[in-house]
């Protein structure tokens, strides 16, 4: 009785002075500078509102809207990103079930022959035997091992959450991405054959000046030769237009021929023509999910460290156990011999304890690595910022004199061709000015699609690509965005 009242006041003592070995987690806090308005932002082209999540339906799109849902609800990359939240939920599971009694039936069936000796007068040395018997164990937490495990669980449950809504950041940035290249594609394709259309033009006037004996053969070839050459950009164009079809398709979670018509149906450049808006630090720190993600695995490894801590101490598991043997079924349920077991179990590897100090040194290594992912991650997200904001800023500038260079070509090609319908100029000047005016135009396409792209780059630095509970349901939406467009043009 004694010895039973000194474990029982010693368990006793023990759990009332238990408590969670290792650091207890404080959120890194990031550099006071980087919660401030972003630097590029002001310029004209940006505002300090605050960015909506489903920042794609700035564009006033309903086939885009309706593309961006499907992409949400079938895209591949997200399907896996949601297997691993399941993966990491399950581990948290798993861990939780530690704080629980861990219990297990065991049963078996023998048959021997045992000792003369040890048969009772009249009995059979030959027999069956029968056991059954039921065991349970349950660990005192009394530093921390087991709620420190569940911490690090429920942290990396997190960073799969996060990880899952960077990928959605991703598959809604390139799937505007892709439908974007395909409306700039058809609006390059365009200017590209109006461009061929003009030198047309221009072919036929210097054909006829050349049959009415005012220009020569060799004005009409340069012509040709201009000619031909801005031909031979349309299957370029085409190709770069399709590519971008089949991307949206796979993004979408659709075979290049499921892909919707409607889906390829815009020729006009996807853009926001208002100053976007673009918050501040701070909103895009709380915003960017690889942040969050690198933080809740700061937050995990620093967990793991009490982990391998409470390995120092001893581990207390109270056992067990009751069980029955007999040499038939009737001897084990009719009341015969029963056992029983109840005691604790101490575990403790002491004194050579430097397996667990190594384990230590190596989870504050982790730790120690998590920071410093967390801090780049932070630099990164503010730098990937602050070139996207100086990226589109510099694009519409760029934009905007390639507008006034474009307006100044096509006066001047006006000019030129009433010039040499009237045989004042000759034809090399003629040629100079098709093929300016036809640079100038190209150019100018080219740059309203890096304007859009640049846009979504803008986008996607910023964290947005998508709202809580939005985009998550299954089917498919495009069919009711071709209805809604049918309604509109009705």
């Amino acid at each position: 009785m004694k010895i039973r009242s000194l474990i029982l006041s010693s368990l006793s003592a023990l759990a009332l002075s238990a408590c969670a070995a290792g650091p207890d987690y404080v959120a890194p806090n990031p550099h006071p500078a980087s919660s401030g308005p972003f630097l590029s932002a002001a310029d004209p082209a940006f505002t300090p509102e605050a960015l909506s999540g489903d920042w794609w339906r700035l564009y006033d799109d309903p086939v885009l809207d309706a593309l961006v849902q499907d992409a949400l609800a079938a895209n591949t990359d997200i399907r896996e990103a949601l297997a691993r939240i399941e993966r990491a939920r399950a581990g948290l599971r798993g861990a939780n079930a530690g704080r629980l009694p861990q219990t297990a039936i065991a049963a078996g069936a023998t048959y021997g022959r045992v000792p003369a000796g040890q048969v009772a007068p009249g009995g059979e040395r030959e027999d069956w035997s029968h056991d059954i018997g039921l065991q349970m164990s349950y660990e005192l937490d009394l530093f921390g091992r087991v709620g420190r495990g569940v911490e690090a669980a429920r942290a990396d449950l997190a960073a799969s959450e996060a990880d899952a809504d960077a990928v959605r950041v991703m598959v809604v940035a390139d799937t505007t991405r892709a439908y974007a290249d395909a409306a700039s594609g058809a609006a390059r394709l365009r200017v590209a054959e109006e461009i061929v259309a003009l030198l047309d033009r221009s072919l036929g006037l210097t054909r006829r000046r050349h049959e009415a004996g005012l220009s020569s053969g060799l004005d009409v070839a340069r012509v040709a030769t201009l000619r031909d050459q801005r031909v031979a950009e349309i299957p370029a164009l085409r190709a770069d237009r399709n590519a971008a079809l089949f991307r949206l398709a796979t993004l979408t979670g659709r075979a290049p021929a499921d892909l919707p018509e409607i889906a390829g149906e815009r020729s006009i450049v996807l853009e926001i023509a208002r100053p976007l808006p673009v918050g501040d630090g701070a909103q895009l720190l709380a915003r960017r999910p690889d942040v969050r993600a690198a933080e809740r695995r700061l937050a995990a490894d620093t967990a793991r460290i009490g982990v391998a801590t409470a390995d120092l101490y001893p581990r207390v598991t109270l056992g067990a156990s009751v069980g029955s043997t007999g040499s038939d079924m009737s001897d084990i349920f009719g009341g015969g011999p029963l056992r029983w077991l109840l005691g604790p179990l101490l575990d403790w590897a002491f004194p050579n304890q430097e397996p667990v100090r190594a384990r230590i040194a190596a989870s504050e290594a982790d730790a120690k690595a998590s920071l410093a992912a967390f801090d780049r991650a932070v630099l990164s997200a503010l730098g990937e910022t602050e070139t996207a904001l100086s990226n589109y800023a510099n694009a519409l500038e760029r934009r905007r004199v390639l507008q006034s260079a474009r307006e100044a070509a096509e006066r001047a090609a006006r000019i030129t061709r009433a010039q040499q319908r009237e045989g004042a100029i000759n034809s090399l000047e003629q040629l100079d000015t098709e093929r300016t005016l036809a640079e100038a135009s190209a150019q100018l396409a080219d740059q309203d699609a890096l304007v859009s792209r640049a846009q979504i780059d803008l986008f996607r630095a910023l964290g947005g690509g998508w709202a809580s509970g939005k985009g998550l349901a299954s089917g498919r939406a495009v069919g009711e965005a071709a209805r809604q467009l049918a309604g509109l043009e009705r």
